[in-house]
């Protein structure tokens, strides 16, 4: 679902809760599209809004505008204490009746539970605001320990880097796996972080510099076709495998053979949409080895079948 991208601003949004739909849906990246464009991307905010306390928001487009959008973004909510505006919860209860996607990024959540939109579903927002949400709104199943949900057609996020990711997500949804990563590349962000990875709730036991990692994962990348080692890994980054660990779930949030897996999926997605080599070929390629294993990863983390989402592609393709 590509189409018109509506972000729903209100008085005291963050900044980078703005910054981050604004660089990914605002940004026009349609060279990366083969021809399919990209999105059409409005902020919609009752007159003259201010944006943290730095700037105040001009646009031409109002929370009537929500009403034509295909997706709808909420940021997050600067005070949970105050309550949304009346006509922005009107607008997107009418924008959802409408069929829109309604994505929510950190505490916007709130917004989207006081619309009804969360009612028996599940959702995410920032671990600190979690129980807060459940307990305002115990129609909502509230899971804290996730990155972000998709409850197609409602999306929810947890906090700043988690909004991004969500983003991206969508990104690779709508344009698939090649222009995500081409997008995170140039944002120099991970291309894909699994929604069900947890939150950075307590303190990394290492800092958080991913520098330390950075000729590591290039290697791991530009080797994805080759049989790598957790230990092989370890050797590149000069640590022992337990640092290895340490560092990979203080930077990337998950464990060292999870990323990998996730790495030789994406260039296998890539290797699906963009050519016509067997699955057997594709299997050697992405570092599977067996077509049975790539099978079996597609089925595990994307819930499909490699034939499947080469033929989702190939109708995409016909389509254009």
């Amino acid at each position: 679902m590509t189409g018109v991208v509506a972000l729903a601003l209100s008085d005291q949004v963050g900044l980078y809760e703005l910054a981050a739909p604004c660089t990914i849906f605002g940004t026009d990246r349609s060279e990366l599209t083969d021809g399919r464009g990209w999105y059409d991307f409005r902020v919609c905010a009752p007159g003259a809004t201010r944006v943290g306390n730095w700037f105040v928001s001009a646009t031409p487009y109002t929370y009537d505008d929500l009403l034509d959008a295909d997706t709808v973004v909420v940021p997050a909510c600067h005070d949970l204490d105050l309550q949304p505006p009346p006509d922005l919860v009107d607008a997107l209860r009418q924008a959802h009746r409408r069929g829109a996607r309604m994505v929510s990024l950190c505490t916007g959540a709130f917004v989207l539970a006081e619309a009804g939109l969360l009612d028996g579903c599940r959702a995410t927002t920032h671990w600190m605001h979690a129980g807060t949400l459940a307990r305002r709104y115990p129609r909502v199943e509230v899971d804290p320990d996730v990155l972000y949900i998709d409850e197609h057609p409602v999306l929810t996020s947890a906090g700043k880097s988690a909004a991004l990711d969500l983003c991206l997500y969508l990104v690779r949804k709508d344009f698939g796996a090649s222009v995500a990563n081409t997008v995170a590349r140039r944002l120099v962000t991970p291309p894909h972080r699994e929604g069900g990875q947890a939150q950075y709730i307590t303190t990394p036991t290492v800092p958080r510099t991913p520098d330390r990692l950075a000729d590591t994962v290039a290697w791991a990348h530009e080797n994805l076709d080759q049989p790598i080692t957790i230990d092989d890994l370890a050797r590149r980054a000069g640590v022992s495998v337990r640092t290895l660990h340490r560092q990979f779930r203080s930077q990337l949030g998950t464990n060292p053979l999870t990323w990998l897996h996730h790495q030789r999926l994406a260039r296998a997605q890539e290797l699906l949409e963009h050519t016509d080599y067997t699955i057997d070929r594709i299997a050697e390629r992405s570092g599977f080895g067996t077509a049975h294993a790539l099978r079996r990863h597609f089925q595990s983390i994307l819930h499909t079948t490699p034939d499947t989402y080469r033929r989702t592609w190939d109708i995409n393709r016909s389509a254009r």
